[in-house]
């Protein structure tokens, strides 16, 4: 009897016949045993299919993990898994970025094996990867303590060392839900019920003795799980509601190596020196005060002169690049928002309605239908297009308390909204635009880095979305076209498109090589449809505009505190709230001083003068902890001199200026909003 072959196909482009059933790790043992040795799953990809990079999230969704998958998709698969049609394989090694995703979901179950060892009693929930590590959601009467906690992250090297193999089984429907019904696993049926059909069978994970619900894939067994790491401990309400038996939720995080676990440890560390919420109180810069309401932000007049720093840039560059400006009410009649339809899709992140004289309000959640209106206001030409609408606009979201985290979720915010109506002949050039716009914006704040992904639509889920096909190939088209032809390198994610137009995401990584989600730019076919915009065409004919929301800080806020992040509160000389400090000796110098003072000042530079009757050094340190990029000091011989004793940030000491040439050099950093002292 003759053995079926089948195809496989390799990224450099060769081909194996190889009998059906035969494994990844077979292949990758015919190619190189230590290209066996380093890989940790592989990527199946149907012969004229894409690969796609996965979407990641700090709280993957219970669906992402047990839910049905794409046939037609790339998926990863263990390396014991037989294949049985041809296919495009790729061997996943530490190199892929999706690798150490799966490295952490092994993790997990790691540590649910270890903590039912110690302590049976316990009932899972779930046990995904995140983009820092991974949790496991326990549900047990008794809570865990530290204590607990240390004997866990014991037990966990013990089932490493066991090097136990990740054991895929499957078992029919009814007599899973049976076992778990049995066990009073209420989480473990929910998940089973909800996530396969009657019927059929239920993938499960064994490594030992343990065996969870779970789709996979795992390393090949626990030993690879090397270096491994329990850090919290949290509450979590099964299934998100208070009302639900509150969960107990592990985190830890794993990596390859001890090497890659110890220098994530000192990335930590070093955000902790960074928080912005410390430097946000350290350095006087803004606070929430609880009398007013969380997630409300009080800027200090030191944070409020980085603002205003900020804002005028950007205000000045919209200005330059042909936006018009524009302001919009803080609070509008809940009838607009009922036609823009956020009064439902979004109603649960607004905040109520208020009942007034003459109808509801609502605050805004966003600025976009305000900015309609003013297109809407006056008839429109294909002449009069694009119309370019920017706003540093205060908007109001409902976020769930607990969800609040400093400048970063807040509930009151300032978006640098834009929005572009145009021709859809314009549409590329207005891209260019926006993404001219947006590197601008990351070098002149000191981002050196970036990464860009595009939203497209599911063509196989065409009904959630809004738009016709023509609409949304339009739309997609123009962006991918741009990107390209921009040479930029970019990931594409397909059905992440919000459901009224695809959107390319800009997101700068910080020093500590943090990814931050801050500008975008978002085609929607939803609002011209709804407020049926118009403007005529060079053909006499009315026609719909395209409209484009672009934002570039994202929310200032979110952006300051990134910023403060980003410099550990020491700003670049542009954008300093105070860009000199000065100390005069003694009182007697008090005249130079306020003649040291006028001068900088009369130049545009931001001081401050400590005349207290404390010691030089006294002086030097406070405005040294304010993070002051320069601090003069000048006594008699500098004021006979007519110079200052320059000492600046980061480099101590750096001996007697002219104080003339001291302006001058610090008006050519501010000019060319230098990051370098």
């Amino acid at each position: 009897m003759s053995v079926q072959t089948i195809a496989v196909h390799l990224p450099d482009g060769a081909i194996r016949e190889v009998p059906s059933g035969t494994t990844p790790l077979e292949i990758a043992n015919s190619i190189s045993p230590r290209l066996a040795a380093a890989s940790v799953v592989a990527r199946l990809i149907p012969l004229g299919g894409t690969a796609v990079k996965s979407t990641s999230g700090e709280e993957p969704s219970e669906a992402a993990m047990y839910g049905a998958e794409d046939a037609a998709a790339p998926r990863l698969v263990d390396l014991s898994t037989p294949l049985t049609a041809d296919t495009r394989l790729e061997l996943v090694t530490e190199k892929d970025p999706e690798a150490l995703k799966v490295v952490r979901h092994s993790a997990a179950h790691v540590l649910a094996t270890a903590v039912l060892e110690l302590f049976p009693e316990t009932k899972l929930g779930h046990g995904p990867a995140t983009d820092s590590g991974f949790f496991y959601d326990f549900y047990r009467e008794k809570p865990f303590t530290p204590e607990d906690l240390a004997l866990i992250e014991k037990k966990i090297a013990e089932v490493v060392a066991r090097d136990e193999p990740f054991i895929h089984e499957f078992a029919p429907r009814n007599k899973s839900l049976e076992g778990f019904e049995r066990d009073g696993d209420f989480m473990k049926t929910h998940f089973v019920t909800k996530f396969t059909e009657p019927g059929s069978d239920v993938s499960f994970y064994r490594n030992g003795k343990f065996v969870d619900f779970c789709r996979g894939p795992h390393v090949p067994s626990t030993g690879r799980v090397k270096a491994v790491k329990v850090t919290t401990l949290a509450g979590a309400y099964w299934l998100g509601d208070e009302k639900n038996p509150q969960l107990q939720r592990i985190y830890g995080t794993a990596f390859f190596s001890q090497k890659d676990l110890d220098a994530h440890f000192a990335r930590l560390e070093e955000a902790a020196k960074r928080d912005h919420r410390l430097l946000g109180k350290q350095l006087d810069l803004f606070s929430i005060q609880e009398l007013a309401g969380s997630g409300l932000i009080f800027w200090h007049p030191k944070g409020a002169m980085v603002r205003k720093t900020m804002e005028d840039w950007m205000r000045e560059e919209c200005v330059r690049r042909g936006y018009l400006l524009v302001y919009t009410p803080h609070v509008m009649r809940r009838e607009l928002w009922k036609v823009s339809g956020h009064d439902g899709v979004y109603s649960k992140d607004m905040f109520p309605p208020m009942k007034l004289d003459d109808a509801e309000y609502r605050l805004k959640p966003m600025n976009c239908p305000g900015h309609i209106l003013i297109y809407k206001n006056s008839p429109k030409s294909y002449r009069d297009l694009p119309q370019r609408y920017a706003e540093f606009g205060n908007v109001y979201r409902y976020e769930r308390s607990g969800t609040m985290h400093g400048l970063l979720r807040v509930r009151g915010f300032t978006q640098d909204d834009a929005h572009i109506f145009c021709t859809p002949e314009q549409i590329e050039g207005e891209v260019h635009a926006c993404l001219d716009f947006a590197e601008a914006v990351l070098k002149t704040f000191g981002f050196k880095e970036y990464r860009v992904e595009l939203s497209t639509r599911d063509p196989q889920k065409s009904g959630d979305f809004f738009g016709t096909a023509d609409d949304w190939a339009h739309a997609e088209g123009a962006l991918n076209k741009v990107l390209k032809e921009r040479g930029l390198t970019f990931n594409t994610f397909p059905g992440e498109a919000a459901f009224y137009g695809p959107k390319i995401d800009v997101k700068l990584v910080d020093v500590l090589g943090r990814l931050w989600q801050l500008s975008t730019v978002q085609f929607d076919f939803n609002l011209p449809a709804r407020f049926e915009l118009e403007y005529v065409g060079e053909d006499g004919a009315r026609h719909q505009p395209v409209m484009v929301h672009r934002a570039l800080f994202g929310s200032v806020e979110r952006f300051f505190g990134v910023l403060i992040e980003h410099y550990a509160g020491a700003f670049p000389l542009w954008l300093a709230p105070v860009q000199a400090g000065l100390v005069p000796i003694s009182e007697r110098h008090k005249a130079y001083s306020e003649k040291v003072e006028k001068a900088l000042k009369d130049a545009g530079l931001r001081v401050e003068v400590d005349d207290r009757n404390e010691k030089m050094n006294a002086k030097i340190r406070d405005f040294a902890n304010q993070k002051t990029p320069y601090i003069l000091v000048f006594g008699d011989k500098e004021e006979a001199a007519g110079t200052v004793s320059v000492r600046t940030r980061g480099k101590g000491d750096q001996g007697s200026m002219p104080l003339a040439d001291f302006i001058a050099k610090a008006q050519a950093l501010v000019a060319g909003q230098s990051t370098e002292l």
